[in-house]
């Protein structure tokens, strides 16, 4: 694990210097994207001690100085590491798929912002680190590939059911927009938890531009029973964040209780174990919903927009 750790530092470090929706499906025909997929996973597992020297040149950044020869040629040898990794390949072996919805997600971000350069990406295993499923650090894609063996994999028997229920093939590409996003909504200035609702919901406004044939259900990450859930208790929601008086809160412990990811939001009530958690960007989407559809804006200008300005123009009626 400390060998992950180091490399996920380092990378950081380098970070720093239902049915699909129509009406956002456009031509990307024409755009063009550029970038390389490269399996460090495969390399690395099934490379010899000899061929080390090799494999540092070609993923230097995964072999900063405090990674030891020693410890990497234990690592190649590790058997429950190979077999982490021969249990992938029966998932991964061809990822021709993956590269055609990774082309697809870097020409809708292209298309809607002229100056990204599509990242080359890199495949490896993080020994199911779910909390570093994908890194995105501009010119570099990393996607844990051993995070996604399908939600009832043994291998996540002991996970959350809210965690593991992402741990699928098809939310690949839901995680990696979500990286790109996060470098394209800036954190809100605002400190209301309206506010925070809203920058959130920008966040899942651009999937619907970025994902446009990837359903709602996935884009939020629910259940089934969670999705449906919250789509028919919208309108209680939000007359209990009105009756809280929540809206204009700035307590910070309303992050946790509806904003992070979580089994279930917080409402202190009875029943709280059948809803979702992040309650408040399931609604902060629903009123940056609302809004593109009551003014005519551009997907920069909605992310330039003060949230508490968007709030008020947006008409916002949850459904009933």
């Amino acid at each position: 694990m400390r060998f992950f750790l180091v490399i996920l530092a380092v990378l950081f470090s380098f970070y720093s210097c239902n049915t699909s929706n129509s009406i956002n499906k456009i031509d990307v025909s024409n755009t063009t994207v550029n970038f390389d997929v490269k399996r460090f996973d495969v390399d690395f597992y099934t490379s010899k001690k000899e061929n080390l020297k090799e494999l540092k040149e070609t993923y230097p950044y995964f072999f900063p100085e405090e990674i030891s020869d020693s410890l990497s040629i234990s690592k190649m040898k590790n058997k429950e590491e190979l077999e982490l990794f021969n249990e992938t390949q029966l998932f991964y072996k061809d990822i021709n798929p993956l590269k055609r919805q990774l082309t697809s997600l870097f020409k809708h971000v292209k298309y809607y912002n002229p100056k990204f350069e599509a990242p080359n990406v890199v495949t490896m295993l993080t020994n199911i680190d779910y909390d570093s499923r994908v890194i995105y650090a501009d010119s570099l894609l990393i996607i844990s590939l051993d995070v996604y063996l399908g939600k009832n994999h043994r291998f996540y028997n002991d996970y959350p059911t809210y965690i593991k229920a992402n741990n699928t093939k098809n939310h690949i590409i839901v995680d990696v927009a979500n990286e790109i996003i996060k470098r394209q909504v800036l954190p809100s200035r605002e400190r209301s938890f309206i506010a925070k609702m809203i920058n959130e919901g920008k966040k899942m406004y651009l999937l619907d531009f970025y994902l446009p044939n990837i359903s709602d259900i996935e884009k939020i990450g629910y259940q089934e029973d969670k999705f449906m859930w919250i789509k028919e208790n919208e309108e209680q929601i939000w007359a209990y964040f009105i009756e809280k008086k929540l809206l204009f809160s700035t307590d910070t412990k309303l992050n946790k209780r509806f904003i992070e990811v979580a089994p279930f939001s917080k409402f202190y009530m009875g029943q709280d174990n059948l809803s979702p958690g992040r309650a408040g960007v399931w609604l902060g989407w629903q009123i940056v919903r609302s809004y593109m559809q009551q003014n005519d804006v551009s997907l920069q200008e909605l992310l330039e927009i003060n949230e508490l300005d968007l709030y008020k123009k947006s008409k916002y009626k949850p459904r009933k």
